[in-house]
């Protein structure tokens, strides 16, 4: 079967798109609020939740390709991917609400606890959004066609990463008498994970049976190969040594451990150099809708520029938005008007979100072009592998992010429960540069690998018109 050219009916894509609400939930809650909560919160030590959080992570690095190699090869009723995404939902939201209820006890039991919780949570999440990341190749093959699918996708992720910290900031994590630092409230927490793993819930379901009708449609796994542990490693070989891929996941590994700190240092910087209320903080991020509609409308110029060139634009100036304002804070540059610094920060906001979310849009239609390219040059359909290998990626480096983040609070000896006005400022300085260098690095590195990226748009047809051309023959 060709995989189609036509262009998806919008509420197939809206229901396409819809299930990112969950990832971008979890990645969220995860890079924001977990090292936070568990550290200055409940009160571990930071090293301790940066290496549950690691830990983690190293288990769900083994499973993601086991996830994507085992659904590249499933045979059903219900195709190749819907099983698993059926199969995450009840999984993912039971364990996310458990994460934010630990137990009163030891820090040694609480850590096994945040690590058997955060397993299971990247677990279920691997099993919806690997097979759903696939079907993005397998519904079209137009070049265009697959941006605006990529579209939906990382809209919904940005949604789900934007409103439910924004709801939980206004009306969760608020001050009390007890406590005046919102994002601090300790009660706030158990009703955040609820909320949030009942909305996971219905996106993951909504999502799964929204997109049920186009089974018939998409790619049965051809042949008598069955997923083994030596098919797993040769295709596993086949992908990391080919230089297309690379680039991107190159691109992907920096840029995701430069996300990873900047989400989970930015919260840090945020209470407590930037000094800002919940409120404040809440008012930001709220600006970042702002950024997703100018997303919407910068993504089209990859249609005049090109995918990849776009996207090293777009990081570029992710790179300046995102180191700038702490390097002018250290120098002391910054307004320290509260008023006049939040509407500075809002502006850094809708920048960012902007371009990484424009950049992601088109990094998941280059994923998409990368499968053709494999398709052609092994004669395996390997999107499951293919994407689990970028989202294992992404999840790795994103709990790498976080346990280096918790490393270097603990290097710097930033101190637990603490208050705003308890902190030496001196550690704050270190941690403001700290901030700006690892982030601004782990950004540049991630641009000049994807300026190694090849196909264009005059490719991709080529390789189109090469595999209508095998298929015939």
């Amino acid at each position: 079967m060709t995989i189609s050219t036509e262009k998806l009916p919008a509420r197939t894509k809206l229901s396409y798109g819809l299930g990112s609400v969950a990832f971008g939930i979890k990645e969220q809650g995860f890079n924001t609020f977990l090292l936070l909560y568990y550290n200055q919160v409940v009160g571990m030590p930071a090293a301790w939740v940066g290496a549950a959080i690691m830990i983690a992570m190293m288990v769900d690095a083994v499973a993601d390709p086991l996830i994507g190699n085992y659904s590249d090869h499933l045979r059903s009723r219900w195709g190749r991917r819907h099983p698993f995404m059926y199969a995450s939902a009840i999984p993912l939201a039971i364990a996310y609400f458990l994460l934010w209820s630990p137990p009163s006890a030891s820090h040694e039991i609480q850590f096994v606890y945040l690590l058997l919780m955060s397993i299971t949570v990247r677990i279920a999440i691997s099993f919806y959004e690997i097979p759903s990341s696939a079907l993005m190749a397998e519904f079209t093959s137009n070049y265009d066609e697959r941006t605006s699918i990529s579209t939906y996708r990382s809209v919904f992720l940005a949604v789900g990463m934007i409103a439910m910290p924004v709801f939980a900031l206004h009306y969760i994590l608020v001050p009390t008498a007890d406590q005046p630092v919102g994002q601090l409230n300790a009660t706030g927490y158990p009703i955040y994970g609820a909320i949030a793993a009942v909305v996971m819930l219905l996106s993951v379901l909504i999502s799964s049976w929204g997109t049920h009708h186009r089974i018939p449609t998409l790619k049965a796994h051809q042949g008598t190969e069955r997923a083994t542990f030596a098919g797993l490693w040769a295709g596993m070989k086949t992908i990391l040594l080919d230089r297309t891929f690379s680039s991107v996941l190159l691109c992907t590994f920096f840029f995701s451990v430069g996300a990873g700190l900047a989400n989970t240092l930015g919260v840090y910087i945020r209470t407590y150099f930037w000094q800002l209320s919940a409120a404040n903080i809440a008012v930001i991020v709220s600006a970042a809708v702002w950024g997703l509609f100018l997303a919407l409308l910068v993504v089209h110029l990859s249609k005049r520029f090109g995918k990849k060139e776009t996207v090293v634009a777009l990081y570029g100036i992710a790179l300046i938005a995102i180191t700038l304002p702490v390097t002018l804070g250290l120098l002391g540059m910054m307004p320290t008007d509260n008023s006049e610094l939040v509407s500075l920060l809002v502006v850094q906001e809708i920048l960012l979100v902007m371009c990484v979310l424009a950049a992601l849009i088109l990094a998941g239609s280059m994923g998409a072009d990368v499968a053709d390219h494999f398709l052609l040059k092994t004669g395996k359909h390997m999107e499951g592998l293919m994407f689990s290998t970028m989202v294992m990626i992404t999840k790795m480096v994103s709990g790498m992010g976080i346990f280096l983040s918790s490393a270097i609070l603990s290097f710097i000896k930033f101190p637990e429960k603490a208050t705003v006005a308890s902190v030496d400022p001196h550690i704050i300085q270190q941690l403001g540069w700290i901030y700006v260098i690892g982030v601004g690095s782990m950004c540049f590195i991630a641009i000049v690998a994807l300026s190694f990226y090849p196909i264009t748009r005059a490719s991709h047809e080529k390789i189109l018109r090469d595999l209508k051309e095998r298929e015939a023959n």
